[in-house]
């Protein structure tokens, strides 16, 4: 669709939800008879945390920057239903927004299931910003331990830069796998520009990471998997992957990631592990 289509839906998508709703409904006071049905610009602007001027550029059909934020703020203030917000957030920023139905993780039995069964293959689900939500136990042993771990430290561009142990398993092929996770980001944060969080992670990286601050003003941008990888693990030695990635369809802001062993010398090595690990497993 083109820009000023899509952006001319928009405005009219707005303006039809704000005239079905009458202030009583909104939780204001009630202001008497109206010129026309339903909430003023005004009170839209209000209830969702931005100035009058603003909203009005949207229904305007303006060009102007939104963030996912603020477009959960206003699907909130017009009360839309969970289709017309993934309406409201293909016709304002292009994307699908995150399932407000879904647990913590979002991770649902059936996806945490296939993550289960990928066995020798090291599995993980990252969300928009790749922050890791769900693994199976080789990718736990290989990669882990995620339960112990914090929210930053199994988001996937901070680990890169910042957890030594991501630099041991990878080594010489360290800067190649950063590199890569950085254009991901970028690529990412394209999604969501002027997000609070996203602004804040990318202060953060900037002001404690030499690499990530030499390299972000390049402005690489990359999508999808990493390809061929090799991982020195302290016990098992020499492991060769070959990645694959995929979006989950019916949760379209999670990627799936499933490292393939390359070779049956990577399969054996798995399988020694995932045996160790489970006869060390207290009973």
């Amino acid at each position: 669709m083109d820009d000023s289509v899509r952006l001319k839906e928009l405005a009219q998508f707005l303006k039809t939800r704000r005239a079905r709703l009458s202030p009583e409904q909104a939780g204001l006071p009630a202001s008497g008879r109206r010129r026309t049905p339903g909430l003023r610009r005004g009170e839209v602007a209000m209830l969702s945390g931005v100035s009058v001027d603003w909203y009005t550029w949207l229904e305007q059909a303006r060009p102007i920057q939104v963030s996912a934020q603020v477009l959960d703020c206003i699907s909130r203030a017009l009360q839309l239903d969970a289709d017309e917000r993934k309406h409201l957030f293909l016709l304002a920023i292009q994307q699908v927004p995150a399932d407000p139905s879904l647990d913590e993780n979002g991770i649902g039995g059936n996806l945490q299931s296939f993550l289960d069964k990928q066995g020798t293959s090291p599995a993980f689900v990252t969300d928009q910003r790749l922050i890791i939500r769900a693994w199976n136990k080789a990718a736990d042993l290989l990669y882990g331990p995620f339960e112990s771990m914090s929210e930053r430290e199994r988001n996937t561009i901070w680990r890169s830069f910042h957890l030594p142990g991501v630099r041991e398993l990878l080594k010489e092929n360290w800067e190649k796998h950063a590199r890569h996770r950085l254009a991901q980001f970028r690529a990412g944060y394209a999604k969501f520009p002027g997000d609070a969080w996203w602004l804040e992670m990318i202060d953060e990286l900037q002001r404690t990471s030499d690499e990530f601050r030499e390299w972000w003003p390049q402005h690489d941008v990359l999508n999808g998997p990493e390809g061929r990888k090799i991982n020195y693990h302290p016990k098992a030695g020499t492991l060769e992957f070959n990645q694959l990635s995929f979006i989950v369809s019916d949760s379209p802001h999670f990627t799936v990631t499933v490292n393939l062993p390359a070779d049956e010398q990577t399969v054996s090595k798995m399988e020694q592990l995932l045996l160790d690990s489970d006869a060390n497993a207290p009973s």
